[in-house]
């Protein structure tokens, strides 16, 4: 009960001039991604509720290497998925995207994470300082990606 109790959540978004179904289209290409994204290296598994991904946080040695379980996907809306490190209840992470379209034809995308778990206050300054930089590069990183796709924007 307590490490649901000590949620730490981090919200990052990002305007990208590219349709929603356009940036799905770069978010969801897990090929693609040593191309362009800087914060999930090596992404792997199928988009289906209930199935697994994989992927590390860099192309280190040292990278920390995740499962995460998918939990929902909205095509061009909404993906979520959940997992945690080592055993659940320790340090678990619920990641979202959130596309939302714009009055101009482009997205509003919404990154977030729920970290829950006994290690969680111990670690949000650590959370602040590095997961917030990847996020943020991840959403400029996507951007870019996104608009490449869709020169005609």
């Amino acid at each position: 009960m307590w490490q649901r109790a000590n949620p730490f959540t981090i919200v990052t978004q990002i305007e990208i001039d590219a349709p929603p179904d356009v940036v799905w289209e770069a978010l969801t290409d897990f090929d693609a991604y040593p191309e362009w994204n800087p914060a999930l290296a090596g992404m792997t598994g199928e988009l289906e509720v209930g199935k697994n991904l994989r992927f590390s946080t860099d192309a280190s040695d040292d990278a920390l290497t995740f499962e995460p379980v998918v939990r929902e996907v909205r095509r061009g809306e909404y993906l979520r998925w959940e997992g945690h490190l080592f055993v659940p209840g320790l340090f678990d992470g619920e990641h979202a995207f959130v596309l939302d379209p714009l009055p101009n034809g482009g997205t509003r995308l919404t990154q977030s994470e729920n970290f829950r778990g006994i290690t969680v206050p111990f670690l949000t300054g650590w959370l602040e300082e590095n997961t917030r930089p990847d996020s943020l590069a991840m959403n400029e990183a996507l951007r870019d990606r996104a608009v490449s796709i869709d020169p005609d924007r």
